[in-house]
């Protein structure tokens, strides 16, 4: 079984950054795919970053912006978020699945079975 817990969450100003953690416990390996996912109230939600040992993927909205890291010996996985604006404002979870990061399918939720709890992110303008 695998467990997610997540940290770091917190309230800044636009232009402000945050780092956001992801503890892993249970059987995810490098070669599996890790993500962050965001959400609002009343919408799905949506892909933010995810990583593998060799692939790395961000959406639009946030490339130049987040970068996602993993370290395997820590079993940790990170979100640094710099340049924040008030449109990042929203719920972030973390999730695992026991595969690696497919192009365009690790965007969609139902492609990971593990999900952390979720830390809160509010930018103000």
């Amino acid at each position: 079984q695998v467990h997610l817990v997540e940290s770091g969450g917190g309230s800044v100003q636009a232009g402000g950054s945050l780092r956001l953690s992801c503890v892993v416990s249970g059987y995810i390996f490098s070669s599996d795919c890790m993500a962050w996912f965001r959400q609002t109230p009343g919408k799905k939600r949506e892909g933010v970053a995810a990583k593998d040992d060799s692939t790395t993927h961000y959406a639009d909205s946030v490339k130049g912006r987040f970068t996602i890291s993993r370290d395997s010996a820590k079993n940790t996985m990170t979100l640094q978020m710099n340049n924040l604006e008030p449109d990042d404002t929203a719920m972030y979870y973390c999730a695992a699945v026991r595969t690696n990061c497919m192009d365009g399918y690790w965007l969609n939720e139902l492609y990971f079975d593990n999900w952390g709890q979720g830390t809160q992110v509010t930018v103000s303008s």
